[in-house]
């Protein structure tokens, strides 16, 4: 199985490397950084509240969902406990429903539920439900069809693990959407309906069809025969908190993404 050789090439490299380990930990950067983001779509929001819709839609795509692609990133390492480290997991978790605000919808806790079984059981059919099912693998198989599915990947992404397999919502869940729709009606009162739109339409718009979400591909797509990961090393893993290193990810999920590169 695919985490057997995981677990093996971690063993491997830290018999070798003793020296990993002072990588591991968290990140005492991260919630400054993910701060900065939240506050600066804050900003956005007023900027963009009397603009005409087809700006809203560009900067939408162009700036906005750029940033709440890169929070959503971000509430991937805080899963692993980055924020504030392995004994304060509360407070990670709360950490991720605060960098969730801009996305304007409520993604945090679920993803932390189902993305401890993306590790333990990658790409196992019917656990692992970041990996495309085998409908849409015979489906998508054309040209035409696999660019139809990078542009419902947000759906795709969203719906599959109440499918493959479904989890009972839990009291965090709850929290988390009261939290987000909270927040979301605030801004509707205070800026009118274009903010919404902007941070949810950037949200759906850059996990679909743009560049920024080519990781999704690039990380488990079979590169290499019998390896359910790969690796990206270009430019866009300065915003997307070097989460093309992705096999190394998942070597040590516990090393935060902005020390991957060592």
């Amino acid at each position: 199985m695919e985490i057997e050789s995981a677990e093996l090439n971690c063993k491997h490299i830290h018999a070798k490397y003793p020296q990993i380990k002072t990588l591991m930990g968290p990140d005492p950067q991260l919630k400054w950084v993910v701060s900065g983001m939240v506050f600066t779509q804050l900003v956005a929001c007023y900027l963009i509240h009397d603009l005409s819709w087809k700006w809203v839609f560009f900067w939408a795509y162009a700036f906005g969902g750029c940033i709440n692609h890169s929070l959503t990133l971000a509430i991937h390492d805080i899963s692993h406990n980055i924020a504030f480290g392995n004994k304060q997991v509360r407070w990670n978790r709360w950490f991720a429903m605060f960098a969730n605000l801009p996305i304007g919808l409520p993604y945090s806790v679920s993803f932390k539920k189902y993305h401890i079984d993306h590790h333990r059981y990658l790409g196992g059919d019917g656990l692992d439900v970041d990996i495309p099912t085998d409908l849409e693998g015979w489906f998508f198989c054309t040209p035409a069809r696999k660019v139809l599915w990078l542009f419902l990947q947000p759906l795709f992404y969203a719906l599959r693990p109440l499918v493959v397999n479904p989890k009972p919502v839990t009291r965090m869940e709850m929290m988390n959407a009261s939290i987000q729709f909270a927040i979301d009606i605030i801004i509707y009162y205070t800026w009118g309906l274009k903010p919404i739109v902007y941070l949810i339409s950037g949200s759906i718009l850059c996990m679909g069809l743009h560049p920024i979400s080519g990781h999704f591909i690039a990380e488990h797509y079979m590169f290499l025969k019998g390896h359910e990961t790969y690796s990206y090393y270009g430019p866009l893993n300065l915003i997307t908190f070097n989460v093309g290193y992705h096999m190394e990810h998942h070597d040590f999920p516990s090393i935060p993404g902005s020390k991957l590169p060592e």
